[in-house]
């Protein structure tokens, strides 16, 4: 009597596919846009805030967008790329071509990206403050950032999770393309992989120079910067019904009085 294939067995072509395309899309393309996010500290405090301050202008709606597009894509990226490296062989050991290589690394990486992100979302994600964490202020994003990262060893450790992080993108970028059949022909794999080492190194240099941009921001300086942009968007903001229900009781009052 045969054991009856697991879900993942029966539906392996699926879920391998559905695995690559969440790599790709949403969690890709969110590391792309938060590296070069980044990336805008180089051009001082106002730059980097201004920029944050789009992002949550969201408001309420951040949370789920950030849940449904990210959290849980990552969440089942992770979980089948663990299970993709369970059942892995590599042998590189043996037969140290260039194709073992990137096997290898690539899911050697995945690992390290995958302890970063749950170190970086614990140290300065909102859901790391229950933990001691949760150091970023979206009002004060450069100066909170800096502070965070003013160690240099956690800046050194940034960089080895921000490296392993884009080469598991740009990698996984080549190797997409052949789990869904788009480039088969060597030709076609050798300008993929031109376009993936671009990618590769433009997001590496966005992401190193963030880091930089960081170690290198005079902290009180950007949170002066900080305050002056939050009162400027105090005063530009609409007062709430409350505040003019508040004011219009008050002027009831005085004509009352009178």
């Amino acid at each position: 009597m045969t054991d009856r294939p697991s879900f993942l067995e029966r539906h392996q072509f699926l879920i391998y596919r559905l695995f690559s395309l969440a790599g790709l899309i949403p969690v890709g393309a969110f590391l792309v846009v938060h590296l070069l996010t980044n990336a805008s500290v180089l051009g001082g405090a106002a730059s980097f805030q201004s920029r944050v301050d789009m992002i949550h202008s969201l408001g309420p709606l951040l949370v789920p967008v950030e849940v449904a597009f990210i959290f849980l894509p990552m969440a089942f990226h992770a979980v089948i790329g663990f299970v993709i490296i369970a059942n892995g062989m590599p042998n590189v050991g043996s037969y140290p071509y260039v194709g073992n290589v990137r096997y290898t690394l690539q899911r050697a990486t995945g690992m390290i990206a995958f302890v970063f992100i749950i170190w970086h979302i614990i140290q300065l994600h909102w859901l790391g403050a229950p933990l001691g964490g949760g150091q970023f202020d979206p009002h004060h994003a450069t100066s909170t950032a800096a502070a965070a990262l003013r160690p240099t060893w956690v800046t050194a450790l940034y960089a080895i999770g921000v490296l392993s992080a884009v080469f598991h993108l740009a990698n996984g970028l080549w190797t997409l393309g052949i789990t869904w059949g788009i480039w088969t022909s060597p030709a076609a794999m050798q300008r993929a992989n031109v376009v993936s080492v671009v990618v590769g190194v433009v997001l590496a240099a966005a992401g190193l120079g963030a880091l930089g941009g960081l170690q290198a921001t005079d902290i009180e300086q950007a949170r002066k910067t900080e305050d002056w942009m939050e009162e400027q968007r105090d005063r530009l903001q609409p007062p709430d019904s409350a505040t003019i229900h508040q004011a219009a009781a008050s002027s009831e009052d005085r004509h009352t009085g009178e």
